[in-house]
């Protein structure tokens, strides 16, 4: 049994001499083959490497997919003609993956030849302008990188007006936009701070001078809680803020007072409000929409009915503020845009502590101070020896260090230098990406993120 076993595995095991020889010279002509390939890459080193493709094809194929000609952007002079499943609108409030528009114009209904056509459009027909709509982005404006901001006029389509839902299709041009927080169609800024309960800190208000002064849009600073301080304490503030350049505005939701003054500057306007957690941003958006409500309210009782129990005229959430940290906790958690019926609407927007100023460069920081471009004004017909002055002190410079806020442009100025740098270390290894810096923020550290592009 032991000797035939081995006589099996002996016999599958010996190869046979044709077999072997075809073997052998496969393998020969294998390694023939290996040697010609090593010469010829020792000769010309590139011919086996992958070719690289061109820069500029590169930078081709990002042009078209940042601007595409499948959905041209929509001029506010287009009147686009619409069918009955589309609608113009303002985007109203932005959350997750959802808009809230509401429907500015429609398409006009044919007019009906008979009396009995004229019955039936009657009984059928509905008010569809201030019609809130529930909508998604179309994924051709996700895919060309067309972001949809709260306040843009947008073209709806696929209207289901039973379920008022619908998807947005195009946005129009817009006439200003503001990317912290995000809104666009603004023609307001109110920067609101408290008077108390928090007490203003002068260089957090500066901050956000600074980064609404940046946007080039006009401004309004108002300070709010003024019934819990002492009429020597506002006088005080007053004349500080002038000398800053800012006529402040004194208000109260408590006590209404400074109401009108600010109603009358927020009429026919879109105004966002601005400012840092706590300082009663929703409390005073309440108080506005409740005493304009109370105000001839027969005359806007038909602008207001389509939109009665939705969430776009629904009191804004408030919440009081931090008994250990002395400071506001975060309320409002979405950008909304809200209307006044004077005309107009207000963007209640979440409270933030620390703008980025990524707008603000070092050379244009100076212009964000209206003390500086006071002093250069009264200075002229002389102006600074060089013209990339920073005003630190250079010959020449006819800007002078006496004003108070001359310590919050020097530490605003070196945050700014810091960055810039950093963004310029980073534009050496990355043709275009997202760039975290670091910041810190009341004793912790918090990262802010950018879109830094080559050249820019």
């Amino acid at each position: 049994m032991r000797v035939s076993t081995i006589s099996i595995l002996r016999h599958r095991a010996a190869p046979s001499l044709p077999a072997f020889s075809d073997y052998l010279r496969h393998v020969s002509f294998r390694l023939s083959t290996f040697r010609f390939v090593c010469m010829a890459a020792r000769q010309n080193p590139n011919i086996y490497r992958k070719p690289q493709p061109n820069k500029n094809i590169l930078k081709a194929r990002d042009n078209v997919k940042e601007i595409s000609s499948l959905s041209p952007v929509l001029s506010l002079d287009d009147g686009p003609p619409l069918s009955q499943n589309q609608a113009i609108g303002m985007v109203a409030a932005a959350q997750a993956n959802f808009m809230r528009v509401i429907v500015q114009s429609t398409c006009e209904p044919e007019k009906p030849r008979t009396f009995t056509e004229l019955l039936e459009s009657k009984e059928e027909e509905e008010p569809k302008i201030g019609v809130e709509i529930l909508c998604v982005v179309r994924a051709l404006l996700k895919k060309i990188k067309r972001r949809v901001l709260v306040g843009d006029r947008v073209l709806v389509g696929s209207i289901d007006w039973v379920d008022r839902r619908g998807m947005i299709e195009n946005v129009f041009d817009r006439s200003s936009e503001i990317a912290d927080p995000p809104v666009a169609n603004v023609d307001h800024l109110l920067v609101l701070f408290s008077m108390e309960q928090p007490k203003p800190e002068p260089f957090s208000l500066t901050r956000f001078l600074v980064e609404a002064e940046s946007t080039g849009i006009p401004l309004t600073l108002a300070l709010n809680k003024s019934d819990l301080v002492d009429e020597e304490t506002q006088l005080a503030w007053k004349a500080r803020l002038r000398d800053w350049g800012y006529e402040p505005l004194l208000c109260s939701v408590e006590s209404k007072h400074g109401l009108d003054s600010l109603e009358f500057i927020l009429k026919e306007q879109t105004t966002v409000i601005v400012g840092p957690s706590g300082v009663g941003k929703s409390s005073l958006i309440n108080a506005l929409r409740s005493n304009q409500r109370g105000y001839g309210a027969s005359e806007m009782d038909n602008w207001f009915e389509p939109i009665e129990g939705s969430k776009w005229f629904e009191e804004q959430r408030v919440g009081e503020v931090s008994t250990r940290s002395g400071r506001g906790k975060h309320t409002t958690r979405h950008v909304s845009l809200l209307p006044l019926s004077g005309g107009g609407y207000l963007a209640d927007t979440p409270g933030f502590n620390q703008p980025s100023l990524m707008k603000v460069t070092k050379k244009s920081l100076a212009q964000m101070f209206p003390e500086i471009r006071k002093m250069v004004i009264e200075s002229e017909p002389i102006k600074c020896s060089f013209n990339d002055c920073l005003h630190l002190g250079e010959p020449g410079c006819v800007v002078k260090g006496d004003w108070e806020r001359y310590a919050y442009y020097l530490q605003l100025l070196d945050e700014i230098k810091i960055r810039e740098e950093f963004q310029l270390r980073t534009l050496g290894t990355k043709r275009e990406g997202d760039v975290r810096i670091l910041q810190v923020q009341g004793g912790g550290y918090g990262y802010q993120t950018t879109r830094t592009t080559a050249g820019t």
